[in-house]
């Protein structure tokens, strides 16, 4: 069959083996699967993400994984059952549409699909999944919206990590894909305001579309200045002094959605004291922050990373019931022979949102 592989740094379409369903497996069509900024990243710097996961002790998938070895990446998917594999259950059928979280059971442990030299990842024609991970798509929900399911899961989780009280403010820093998707999580859990930060213009429509209550172009305004006009002191003293009169103000909330050098340090420096600051986006450098700035302010840091189970279902309920509305976010969609092309097109921040690959055309 047929699928785009990474290979010594690059994107190729080729032939690969097929593959079959083994003990409480299922074999899938691939419909369609979106992008992540993670693939992008992964395919030039797969060594360096698989080095500091292996240091931070926690694993990329069963018995190891080799970033030079080929890798079919997507881990975005929606997808439709084919063949069942022994000691399934089949109460899902044949031609359902379903998602899954990207990760498929076997004999020897756990295969992260789109990270993995075993199994292939949604830049494929078919894939497999685990019977008991599987999630039908609710009658109706467009297969781009089922498949949005897994990076909007990732705000969800982000939200979820995130102390916030009924009427924290909450700002979104960088509204590419993760923080679109803690605005959207934001908003279905009945938060704001939420304000909303990037310097393009086509982020920021996204954004205000998912209902961010403030739109801010960091070029034009600084996203702090702000705080104060939501009733929220930035100085301790000046905190003490409002409670001191009887006012209430909740935690002030941010999310750094960017993952930049320096972002986490400028946070620091910016933020109201006794903020907290979620860490969605993924830095893979090397970076430097003052503590002591932190300490002064009592700043508190949360970093976090992935989503639950729970959090997956939901979010698939979320899109298939409106509360989340992903309408208009895929802006493109391409076949297995577009994806190196597409890669290339999403380094431009106005050009796309989300593309998806639709390896079966």
């Amino acid at each position: 069959m047929r699928a785009v592989i990474r290979r010594d740094k690059r994107l190729v379409c080729d032939e690969i083996a097929e593959i079959a369903p083994a003990k409480g497996q299922v074999l899938v069509k691939t419909l369609a699967c979106g992008i992540c900024g993670s693939d992008l990243h992964s395919l030039h710097h797969m060594e360096h993400m698989v080095e500091t996961t292996r240091r931070g002790n926690a694993g990329m998938g069963a018995g190891g994984f080799d970033p030079t070895a080929d890798t079919v990446f997507g881990h975005e998917f929606c997808a439709e059952i084919l063949d069942f594999g022994p000691g399934t259950s089949r109460v899902l059928k044949a031609g359902a549409r379903v998602v899954s979280m990207p990760l498929t059971l076997t004999a020897t442990g756990v295969e992260a699909l789109g990270f993995s030299n075993r199994l292939p990842g949604g830049f494929a024609e078919r894939m497999i999944l685990s019977e008991s991970l599987l999630l039908p798509v609710p009658n109706g929900l467009p297969t781009d919206s089922a498949a949005m399911t897994e990076p909007f899961a990732v705000g969800a989780h982000a939200v979820a990590k995130a102390r916030l009280d009924a009427d924290s403010v909450a700002l979104v820093l960088g509204c590419g894909p993760v923080g679109l998707a803690v605005i959207a999580g934001l908003k279905a859990n009945g938060h704001g305001p939420v304000i909303a930060c990037d310097y393009s213009p086509r982020r920021r429509a996204a954004a205000e579309r998912l209902g961010a209550d403030i739109i801010i172009d960091p070029a034009v305004e600084s996203p702090h200045a702000r705080w104060e006009g939501f009733g929220v002191p930035t100085a301790r003293a000046a905190q003490s002094m409002a409670r001191m009169m009887g006012k209430t103000f909740g935690r002030p909330v941010v999310f750094e959605c960017v993952g930049s050098p320096g972002i986490l340090q400028s946070l620091i420096e910016a933020a109201p004291a006794g903020s907290q600051i979620v860490v969605a986006g993924v830095c893979m450098e090397t970076d430097r922050i003052e503590p002591a700035i932190a300490i002064t302010k009592e700043i508190e840091l949360t970093f976090v990373l992935g989503y639950t189970p729970e959090e997956f279902a939901l979010t698939l309920h979320r899109i298939a019931e409106g509360v989340i509305d992903v309408t208009g976010l895929v802006t493109a969609g391409v076949d297995l022979d577009g994806v190196a092309g597409a890669f290339r097109d999403l380094g431009d921040p106005e050009a796309h949102v989300k593309i998806m690959v639709r390896p079966n055309g």
